[in-house]
């Protein structure tokens, strides 16, 4: 279980990113962050990690509290807390294998991780997760030489194979097409949901976000204004999260374009 407590961001140049935001999320549970830039979303799962330093508040993992934690203390607590980066954040030179792998270098010493040998254990935990993100065939490929969907299914299957007891995920279909943003949100909950994985996904993509996870907690300006089921999502909590827009039609026009996807996949099969 992760819980928040008054986590307060303040940067050096003014700007409040965060203003005492409380939020506990339990394990088994994919919880959407949505909200307009400059909300706070990627600062907070960023907090989260430490890889942004809180200016106050208090972080914890079960039973540790992360914003205690000395740099020694945060390396070994980060093996737990797997992330997903919009940006993917791959070697593009390695290896597909190569680059799961690396999610398993906190756990093996200075040499094994120097010349990159893992432990067998690691080298079949790393097949099975890319034969269960649909990359088995892609093993000794150039990450480079893969599609924008292919990339975020390696980034997936880093982190997993950290064995986390959370996932934090930062705007993974930003870069994906509507059919490909579909795939990558269901791996993501289904594998979450097999594992019984806490997840925190940030992401724009408010239909989306409604179609596959369980709670919705909405931020603006820093603060939650909205925390709950995606189906009590209503305009008027829109309007409040994002401000004046005609969400009845933009509703309509996703329908609609929603459907001609789903024609044309039909079409194409």
């Amino acid at each position: 279980m992760l819980r928040i407590e008054q986590l307060v961001k303040k940067y050096p140049t003014g700007d409040t990113a965060l203003k005492g935001v409380d939020l506990t999320v339990p394990e088994g549970q994919v919880l959407a962050l949505i909200g307009p830039s400059g909300a706070g979303k990627s600062t907070l799962i960023r907090c989260v990690n430490r890889l942004v330093e809180p200016t106050s508040g208090r972080i914890w993992l079960k039973d540790t509290e992360i914003t205690a934690l000395n740099h020694a203390q945060l390396r070994r607590i980060r093996r737990r807390i797997g992330m997903i980066f919009q940006e993917y954040a791959l070697v593009e030179r390695l290896s597909v294998m190569e680059n799961v792998l690396s999610g398993r270098l906190g756990y093996v010493n200075f040499w094994q991780s120097w010349f990159r040998r893992f432990p067998q254990s690691d080298i079949d935990q790393a097949f099975m997760l890319l034969d269960r993100v649909g990359l088995g065939e892609f093993v000794d490929k150039r990450t480079d030489a893969l599609s924008g969907g292919q990339r975020q299914r390696v980034g997936i299957a880093r982190a997993l194979i950290q064995n986390p007891d959370l996932l934090l995920v930062d705007e993974p279909t930003a870069s994906l097409d509507p059919k490909t943003s579909r795939q990558i949100m269901r791996l993501i909950t289904d594998l979450a949901r097999e594992r019984g994985l806490a997840v925190i996904i940030n992401i724009h993509d408010v239909p989306l976000a409604q179609m596959f996870v369980q709670r919705i907690v909405g931020l603006r300006a820093g603060e939650i204004v909205y925390d709950g089921s995606p189906d009590n999502l209503s305009y008027q909590q829109l309007t409040e999260i994002y401000g004046e827009e005609d969400w009845g039609q933009k509703r309509d026009v996703e329908l609609r374009d929603s459907e001609a996807s789903a024609i044309e996949n039909e079409r194409t099969v």
